[in-house]
């Protein structure tokens, strides 16, 4: 079978690289043949005859090994983008560890702020609280007491006289109350002019009704028997017409 037919036949199913290879082998026979042939004297043609078809084979071989530069190009493509994912991953992970370090110490600093307001309005209800506790002791304090007897009578009638601007003193008023009453709040006198006139004297400092609701003095009973209003009254009236109650030495 002629050699064209051969190769013709094949070139249809076989690659651009087969077709290359084959055509190696084929110069590389004929080499051999040639070299076979010729006598002594052609060695030098024979040589370079051998060495060119050498070259060709070499050259056809150098176009097949360009398939494994492609392969590994590809590789190194394809471990270049999986450091860029693991690196985009991982700062993507050191982000996120960040926003939530980020939002933790917002919530720890948030805290910390809503105790200490919590604190500072315990400390302002508690100074509020003690305030409270200081005017009320002050106010309890500045309610001054006083025994249920002659002298707390007048003591207490001498402090409201004070207030209104009433003269008088403590001697005088015990004076004027030892000769009236005796020191009797309840006493009453039913057979001097005015009991006769139907209007007895009353009290410890014996004082008539007229004069006691005249001389009343705001922030005291009205109860004519009620020791402090009686002395009060009394003492009002007293300074009305004598200058005070330390001017009176008998009855009035």
């Amino acid at each position: 079978m002629p050699k064209n037919f051969i190769t013709r036949g094949r070139s249809r199913t076989l690659t651009k690289h087969h077709k290359i290879a084959i055509a190696g082998v084929g110069a590389l026979g004929a080499a051999a043949l040639a070299f076979s042939a010729v006598p002594s004297s052609a060695e030098t043609t024979t040589s370079e005859v051998a060495a060119s078809t050498q070259q060709q084979v070499v050259a056809g071989s150098g176009k097949l090994e360009n398939v494994k530069p492609s392969l590994t190009d590809q590789l190194a493509a394809a471990s270049v983008k999986a450091e860029a994912i693991a690196a985009q991953q991982k700062a993507e992970a050191q982000a996120q560890a960040k926003a939530a370090a980020a939002k933790k110490a917002a919530a720890k600093k948030a805290a910390a702020a809503a105790a200490a307001k919590k604190a500072e309005a315990a400390r302002k209800a508690k100074e509020a609280a003690s305030r409270s506790a200081q005017r009320a002791t002050i106010k309890k304090a500045a309610v001054k007491s006083y025994p249920n007897n002659l002298d707390g009578w007048i003591r207490e009638s001498l402090d409201i006289m004070k207030k209104h601007g009433i003269p008088g003193s403590y001697n005088g008023i015990y004076r004027n109350i030892m000769r009236e009453s005796s020191g009797n709040p309840m006493a009453i006198n039913n057979w001097d002019i005015n009991a006769i006139n139907g209007v007895p004297s009353k009290g410890l400092l014996q004082v008539i009704p007229p004069t006691f609701k005249a001389y009343h003095v705001p922030g005291t009973s009205w109860n004519i028997y009620d020791p402090v209003a009686n002395i009060t009254a009394a003492c009002n009236y007293a300074a009305d017409r004598y200058g005070s109650m330390d001017n009176v030495n008998s009855a009035y």
